[in-house]
């Protein structure tokens, strides 16, 4: 999708609106490498597992998905997209098509083509083992001249012949992680799940406790106090408590489809790791006087008809720097869309009334 993403989830009052919305829309372009990324000599004398693909191959995957992204965009052509996304991410961006082509022709926005800073882009190229999914991270700028602001993930689909874009998130900092890189400057993948201090698991329980409980359980425990934790936890905190008595939120983890997690080795021996996951937050209302009244960004899903129960479905990426040791790791960034909701309507004679 365009490169405009809103990772804050918006708070509404009881009777005017929903539930709070993260809306993610998504780009990408790159360069030739990871050039903030301090290269580390091998003591190895074995042969090396190949690159996932050249500088210059990578390039061209991301003006390729530039070019097609826009041409989906325009039309909010949902075949042309699968194209060059998967995953997670095309997920966000057909519930923005979605959310779209809810509103009415006079409240949806002109789209406006984009473009990445190719010049500012750094890649992450990992060496794979044979037989391996290939996949690369990228550091994009979607402003000429400014310094990257956001990781994505690109993943090659062999049964199609291409390369598609997984993932993106926002971080919170223009100061990127600090990814290991050979004396010919391909970074090395870790396992998601093994041979970390945190693995993918156990940081997707945290993300799912801070929208929760606020931390309380694991995502204080795992997580050091960075922005986009606070920012998590935050979300629950005032959106659980906006409707006072008259209603109550719940968040809670859902079934997760996008199970992928990519994981670069960094200087300092720990590893920046880019993973998903899904969540639901549910609106009630405190008894049968009361409705909740959808917005206009909610007709895609609600229709207008007041509910007394709305849940929504959040599909999200998040990216979090690991250390060597076991100490709490950072989440740098995540990056939210909603991409269902439902609820009962209100009984027909309330609903009158």
């Amino acid at each position: 999708m365009e490169p405009l993403i809103r990772t804050a989830l918006r708070t509404v009052p009881l009777l005017t609106a929903t539930a709070c919305l993260a809306l993610a829309l998504t780009g990408c372009a790159g360069e030739d490498g990871p050039a903030q990324a301090r290269k580390t000599p091998s003591a190895s004398t074995s042969p090396k597992p190949a690159p996932a693909l050249s500088a210059v191959q990578a390039r061209d995957v991301i003006t390729r998905y530039s070019k097609i992204n826009n041409e989906a965009n325009a039309d909010r052509d949902r075949r042309l997209l699968d194209t060059v996304e998967d995953g997670p991410l095309y997920a966000m961006s057909l519930s923005d098509y979605t959310e779209t082509e809810g509103l009415p022709a006079k409240d949806r926005e002109p789209y406006k083509a984009w473009s990445y800073d190719v010049t500012s882009a750094k890649l992450y190229i990992p060496r794979l083992p044979s037989g391996q999914e290939r996949w690369f991270a990228t550091a994009l700028s979607d402003r000429q001249g400014k310094a990257p602001s956001r990781l994505a993930v690109f993943a090659e689909r062999p049964q199609h012949k291409r390369w598609e874009m997984v993932s993106v998130v926002d971080l919170d900092s223009p100061k990127l992680p600090k990814i290991a890189l050979d004396r010919d400057g391909y970074a090395t993948a870790a396992d998601g799940n093994k041979k970390l201090a945190a693995g993918a698991d156990l940081l997707r329980t945290a993300v799912l406790d801070n929208f929760a409980t606020g931390g309380t359980n694991t995502g204080t425990k795992v997580f050091s106090p960075t922005e986009a934790s606070k920012r998590q936890i935050k979300v629950h905190d005032e959106t659980g408590s906006r409707f006072g008595n008259q209603a109550s939120t719940v968040f809670e983890a859902a079934p997760n489809r996008y199970e992928d997690a990519y994981a670069l080795k960094t200087m300092d021996g720990g590893a920046l790791v880019l993973f998903s996951h899904t969540h639901t937050q549910t609106d009630t209302v405190a008894n049968s006087g009361l409705q909740l009244n959808p917005g206009k960004d909610d007709r895609a899903w609600l229709h207008d008809v007041p509910r007394t129960s709305i849940r929504s479905t959040f599909v999200c990426n998040d990216a979090v720097t690991v250390p060597a040791k076991a100490e709490p790791s950072r989440l740098i960034g995540y990056t939210c869309a909603r991409t269902n909701a439902s609820g009962p309507p209100v009984p027909t004679q309330l609903h009158r009334a």
